[in-house]
């Protein structure tokens, strides 16, 4: 009964942390943008806020803040503004003149792997999805009767799959294939990038549930 709620929950946590959203979205455009090592800054990023919901999650915490639904509405907003200034950032590139990567290499500034590991945390914890998904795994994993040692393996095991999943999307779209695609594409790119964090920016902040 164990090996299979832990199961389940795995599974869960693999769909919904692999599919395509802002934060996969966002670390596979740094990582052809500007290479793999400030695409895993900014997965280090979303690691530790997707752990941050986990613990709360664990204690409790995160249900009584989704009980609230003025706490969960500041959440709401402030992810939707924020994935509306990532929106702005990827419309400023994708206007910006198409250049050879060579000159990109050339002029590439000197990214602060602080900078963007903080991003990629106050990406994760402004998304309510985050929030709703944690309970919704705990539930699942931890009914009443649950072993001792089960918390522990659903967050040390979603740890590993979030390091697996996040760091996949760093090191497969920073190859050189991928950048090349960047490369003669990168105004389609960027502008549907900017697209799709507009749209989830103003979904977030329209939403009343």
């Amino acid at each position: 009964m164990i090996f299979s709620q832990i199961v389940l929950v795995y599974g869960t946590y693999i769909v919904a942390t692999a599919s395509p959203g802002p934060s996969n979205m966002a670390i596979m455009a740094t990582a052809m943008r500007v290479g793999r090592v400030p695409a895993l800054a900014l997965a280090a990023g979303v690691i530790t806020g997707t752990l941050f919901w986990a613990v709360l999650a664990a204690t409790g915490m995160a249900a009584v803040l989704a009980a609230y639904a003025q706490a969960l509405f500041v959440i709401k907003i402030a992810g939707g503004f924020y994935l509306l200034f990532l929106a702005f950032r990827a419309g400023q590139s994708a206007l910006r003149s198409t250049v050879k990567m060579v000159d990109l290499e050339a002029a590439r500034p000197k990214l602060s792997y602080r900078a963007l590991y903080r991003q990629g945390v106050i990406m994760h914890i402004c998304n309510p999805k985050a929030v709703l998904g944690w309970i919704t795994i705990m539930s699942l994993g931890l009914p009443n009767d649950a072993h001792a040692g089960t918390l522990s393996a659903i967050i040390g095991g979603c740890a590993v799959l979030a390091v697996i999943v996040f760091g996949s999307y760093a090191v497969l779209f920073s190859t050189a294939p991928m950048v090349a695609i960047y490369e003669q594409s990168k105004r389609w790119i960027e502008g549907g990038l900017c697209a799709l964090f507009a749209s989830a920016g103003l979904t977030l902040i329209a939403s009343n549930k």
